[in-house]
């Protein structure tokens, strides 16, 4: 079966979710409200769907991989946020390196896991 798609959207939860909008807005995303309970957050063509609404083993095992140029630059900029120092369980954890390639990890406020990182085997200058 052949699909035509423009992209593909998960949805993750938040224990507070005007914490979590303004903590996404640092990011970096921009916010498109859907509703009371729902917003879009948009970063260039990408994006999820954050949601007022909260069950702890849902979010607990919750995780989305950003795939980025240079994970090391990116976390340097993440660092100078200083998340964790704004938001109550925000954490930052170091690059560390893979056999694949580089990683940091980011616990958003409700304890979403973000993975953010690069590929070795992956030519980022032609993007």
């Amino acid at each position: 079966m052949k699909h035509k798609v423009h992209s593909i959207r998960t949805f993750i939860g938040a224990q507070n979710f005007g914490q979590s909008r303004s903590f996404y807005q640092e990011l970096g995303f921009e916010e498109f409200v859907i509703s009371r309970s729902l917003s879009f957050f948009r970063l260039g063509n990408l994006g999820f769907y954050l949601q007022d609404y909260y069950v702890k083993d849902w979010v607990d095992n919750s995780m989305l991989f950003l795939e980025v140029y240079d994970a090391d630059r990116d976390w340097e900029e993440l660092s100078a946020l200083q998340l964790d120092e704004k938001y109550k369980g925000v954490r930052l954890l170091p690059v560390q390196a893979k056999d694949w390639g580089k990683e940091c990890f980011l616990h958003d406020p409700s304890g979403v896991l973000w993975h953010i990182g690069h590929f070795n085997n992956y030519d980022y200058s032609n993007v």
